[in-house]
């Protein structure tokens, strides 16, 4: 039986396509109300058009990393829904390329800027504005990067590293009432992910034991379930969700 979200308010970062647009959906097919935000409000606009409109879904446009676009946000879900149940932490950049040596420190302190610390001040004003009161779920979205040595894209994994411990000293500090878990994707068809697989899919595909590459609903389903009552007894853990490929050595 699939668990309901009838009730429920969330906020889901980065969505409005790729990874985050699923899991969107995921929630709003299963009856809550979704806050989603990216940076461009077309895509946000068109995104909330496929979600079934303002009955079911509020964009708000901005950078996941800017505190007047996260106090903006959070201040119009709980005007529009009165709520704020669940958090989805989304939103990741990887705008290098190379040896972790190599990266310049700005570009650096960037990414770690929106994948690690954009995460916790988001998590910290869905605190403030409901969950401290009333408890609530937080799942941030990191990656198998982040649990493997990673060429190429290393000052992404050490981020994604940093996220999911992040994670466990978040579920630790915020128990029992708010539950706090993520899931770490291998390679997903979306744009995002795009340099890793195009033009040559079948074989990135070859390294992984369930033989194909990941879509954003395989990850959503393993978001929902961490969010719901089903992962009731569960807190500061990360889902794996890669077609088994951390199981041996391909990407």
């Amino acid at each position: 039986m699939t668990v309901s979200f009838k009730g429920k308010v969330a906020v889901v970062t980065g969505a409005s396509r790729g990874i985050g647009l699923g899991i969107a959906r995921e929630l709003v097919q299963r009856g809550a109300k979704v806050c989603i935000t990216a940076r461009t409000q077309q895509t946000l606009d068109e995104a909330v058009r496929e979600l079934g409109g303002p009955d079911h879904a509020l964009a708000v446009a901005g950078k996941s990393d800017d505190a007047a676009h996260q106090e903006e946000t959070v201040t119009r879900v709980m005007e529009t829904f009165g709520r704020f149940d669940l958090l989805v932490n989304n939103t990741g950049i990887n705008p290098i390329y190379g040896p972790v040596l190599d990266t310049d420190p700005a570009a650096a302190a960037k990414i770690l800027a929106v994948n690690v610390l954009a995460p916790l001040a988001w998590t910290r004003r869905a605190h403030a504005a409901w969950m401290a009161e009333h408890g609530g779920a937080v799942v941030n979205v990191a990656s198998i990067a982040g649990i493997r040595a990673s060429n190429g894209i290393g000052m992404y994994g050490v981020s994604k590293a940093a996220l999911m411990r992040l994670t466990m000293e978040l579920a630790s500090e915020l128990g029992p009432d708010i539950r706090v878990n993520a899931v770490a994707p291998g390679v997903v068809k979306t744009r995002f992910a795009g340099a890793l697989f195009e033009g040559r899919e079948e074989k990135v595909a070859r390294a992984y034991p369930l033989g194909r590459l990941g879509l954003p609903e395989d990850v959503s389903g393993a978001v929902a379930f961490l969010l719901s009552e089903d992962a009731g007894w569960i807190t500061g853990q990360t889902l794996v969700v890669d077609g088994g490929v951390t199981l041996g050595g391909g990407l």
